[in-house]
């Protein structure tokens, strides 16, 4: 298992087109009797446990590119890829498929992929002609090639036999033989028909064209092609910028002649794919895929060999830790300068896109070495908080590279099954608090402010709310909502401690409205997971109150906020959800009650109406029950009033019917007192009229007093009632609504 060079890393392709990484280990292929047949088995490095089991199947179309690639399909939209440390190794995985499937290992691809309902189609023309005939590659011809070659990309057998026929033939070192001539000749027509060919050839999505095209002698003259788009007046400049502008700088020098030609090829090509290329449309998306695999495999293979090479990484560190190099010399290596700073960034997205496992792993034993401050994440959230770009260009970027690291998702295949435990732990323990600072220092309450009352969720005027810093806190809610939905644990508990959800809810008197949609997309998030332990908090720290100030203060204005209100507490009436619903009756329901275009509030006030008739309906048909006992004992009980032995026994029976009776109503005053935020003694507590809540340390937050309500106890039961309410009627209405001022309802007040 040590041999390396059966060393791979296994790939799937996910739903954006972006290769995952499996994790690393070693193939082999052998029979497995459970598939009846030989099949590819990686295990990992690590712990020796299974990454891949795949049957060769004789049908499966599997290509080889770039001599340490092996690229298949499983099913539909299930692409696979194994990445070899050496080429040998490749070699023999790929023998031993040729050899199950019967084909010339000297092939580069073991199937023609054909589509089903085109190979009956064409059953005919493949018996008869291998390959499409491709005019002789001549300047009078180019219309006419340009015409085949536009002309197949709607056929996935055309593609395939037009890719075949160009590399048979050689026929694209001719073609760019051509451009050479026309550009000396200036023959525009002939240009701009060579841009319609080369654009057409690269969509045929194929790597043997592409290592022929992107190859040291042929990528500028491919570039050159694509400088001619009929559409544009004048040409662009691609291969001035190449060979002028862009400079390939070596901070360390790059003595690898294969290392530094796959660096130069690898810009280059993302450069044709990012620049020159236009955007695919949604009919064309798939057509680059394969272009999409070759840069990537490009970065992975020069991570890799920049990995393997000692001196390299040696020479570097060695100059960053050495005092005597001069600033010149270290600012190529790291400072806070912006384009260093967005060098470093692009650095650690391809580290974290290489492999998301391998930067969790690293972090994870920064602890032991070094404080918290200097942790890499938090570095990263650090430089997050301070890009100074007003579009926050940097701060998105980072976010994502966060977000991918916490996610999930990417962690279920790892090969360390605790991984996801500990990491998780890790960056509520180290890295939380770092990246909601801002929020929580943008959301504290200024209490010298003359302005503000006692327990007001106003921003805190000393920290402004400018435009840049909405957008920040926009961009760490963004976050902490995916936390929410993908870290139910350490997100709930983290919530809890710190009362985040009303430090969060501050910001819906934001004046930036994008702003207080996040606040409300956090809470509706919360609420859509239908817990008992949020519902709780919410209750009891009253936290429905700025939400509902939010809607008062937009009046009649039905924008965006107003929906996104609307539909929170729509969907609490349709799911039901018991103790919200009495809370917001008991306590907002007068407020509310005059919003008419909409049979949200209404419906909620007859949900609680239902739920209190029918937990009164269970009542008393339960004592109803209890009570009612048989004509022929009452008539027994009263005909023995004489008979001592029957009045003790008539005694025993009310006794113990009492005693019985009295333990199932105390039991379930303290189920339904419990399920609507009872102390922990069980002892029945009304639900709390929307006051100010008191946060850990006591102080009063609520942002506004509210309409004194009565404090209705509410009896919760596990039944739930399944009730039909009338539609909304009242919506074309809006309209005559809409010249009254937008602030018509008065806010919570006592």
């Amino acid at each position: 298992m040590s041999d390396t060079r059966r060393r791979v890393k296994v790939y799937t392709l996910n739903e954006d087109r972006q290769w995952d990484d499996r994790g690393t280990g070693h193939v082999s292929s052998t029979f497995v009797e459970r598939l009846k047949g030989i099949s590819l088995l990686v295990r990992a490095e690590s712990d020796g446990s299974l990454l891949l089991e795949s049957k060769i199947s004789p049908n499966t179309a599997y290509q080889k590119q770039q001599d340490t690639l092996i690229v298949w399909s499983e099913a539909d939209n299930y692409d696979l890829a194994l990445s070899f440390q050496e080429k040998a190794g490749c070699d023999e995985i790929w023998e031993k498929i040729c050899q199950v499937q019967g084909k010339d290992p000297a092939l580069d691809i073991t199937q023609d992929p054909i589509d089903e309902s085109e190979e009956e189609r064409f059953e005919e023309i493949q018996e008869t002609s291998h390959l499409v005939e491709l005019p002789p590659c001549e300047l009078s011809r180019l219309e006419e090639i340009a015409d085949l070659v536009t002309s197949v990309l709607s056929s996935p057998i055309r593609r395939e036999k037009l890719a075949l026929a160009l590399m048979s033939e050689g026929y694209i070192k001719k073609l760019l033989g051509l451009f050479r001539v026309c550009e000396d000749l200036d023959n525009r027509e002939g240009l701009h028909h060579l841009y319609e060919i080369v654009r057409g050839v690269l969509f045929l999505n194929k790597a043997a064209l592409f290592e022929v095209m992107f190859s040291d002698d042929c990528i500028m003259d491919v570039v050159g092609c694509l400088e001619y788009d009929p559409a544009l007046v004048q040409p662009k400049r691609h291969r001035e910028f190449l060979t002028k502008t862009a400079k390939f700088k070596e901070v360390i020098p790059i003595t690898d002649s294969e290392l530094r030609q796959k660096i130069h090829q690898t810009y280059r090509v993302q450069y044709i794919q990012d620049i020159i290329l236009p955007t695919p449309s949604v009919f064309e998306e798939n057509f680059l895929s394969t272009l999409t695999s070759f840069i990537f495999f490009n970065k992975v293979e020069i991570v890799s060999m920049l990995q393997e090479d000692e001196k390299f990484l040696t020479e570097v560190f060695a100059q960053l830790t050495d005092e005597a190099t001069e600033d010149s010399k270290r600012r190529e290596l790291g400072m806070d300068d912006l384009q260093v700073r967005a060098a470093a960034t692009d650095i650690f997205s391809y580290l974290v896109e290489f492999s998301p496992s391998m930067v969790r792993e690293f972090v994870m034993q920064e602890p032991q070495q070094t404080d918290d401050d200097v942790l890499l994440i938090n570095v990263v959230i650090k430089q997050m908080i301070c890009d100074s770009d007003p579009e926050l260009g940097g701060a998105v970027q980072l976010m994502g590279l966060l977000r991918t690291l916490i996610d999930p998702e990417n962690m279920l295949a790892s090969t360390n099954k605790t991984e996801k435990t500990e990491f998780l732990s890790f960056f509520y323990k180290y890295c939380m608090h770092v990246l909601t600072a801002p929020l929580l220092a943008n959301t504290a309450h200024d209490k010298s402010s003359k302005d503000l009352q006692e327990g007001s969720t106003k921003i805190n005027p000393v920290c402004p709310d400018n435009f840049q810093t909405a957008q920040l806190l926009a961009l760490i809610l963004e976050l902490l909502t995916f936390c929410v939905e993908h870290h139910t644990y350490h997100i709930k508990t983290y919530i809890m401690n710190k009362d985040l959800l009303r430090r969060v809810l501050v910001l819906m008197n934001s004046k930036h409205t994008f702003l207080a949609l996040c606040a409300l997309r956090f809470m509706r998030r919360i609420i859509g997971l239908k817990d008992e332990y949020y519902n709780r908090y919410i209750i009891k720290g009253n936290l429905f109150e700025p939400v509902i100030n939010a809607l008062l203060d937009n009046g009649t204005r039905y924008n965006l906020l107003n929906s996104a209100i609307i539909e929170l507490f729509e969907f609490i009436k349709v799911e039901d959800i018991k103790s919200l619903i009495a809370h917001i009756v008991d306590n907002f329901y007068k407020a509310l009650e005059s919003i008419e275009y909409v049979q949200t509030f209404k419906g909620l006030k007859g949900r609680y109406e239902q739920e209190k008739d029918r937990q009164s309906q269970r009542l008393n048909r339960y004592r109803r029950d209890a009570r009612s006992l048989d004509e022929d004992e009452e008539l027994w009980f009263n005909d023995d009033d004489d008979d001592d032995d029957g009045e003790a026994v008539e005694k025993r029976m009310e006794d113990d019917f009492s005693d019985t009776y009295g333990k199932y109503m105390e039991a379930k005053k303290g189920a339904a007192n419990g399920a609507n935020g009872a102390n922990n003694n069980g002892k029945a507590a009304a639900i709390p009229p929307a006051s100010p809540a008191v946060t850990p340390n006591n102080s009063s937050t609520s942002s506004v007093k509210t309409v004194a309500l009565p404090a209705t106890p509410v009896v919760k039961t596990a039944l739930v009632g399944l009730v039909d309410y009338p539609d909304d009627e009242d919506e074309e209405e809006e309209d005559e609504e809409e010249e009254q001022s937008p602030r018509k309802r008065p806010r919570l007040s006592s």
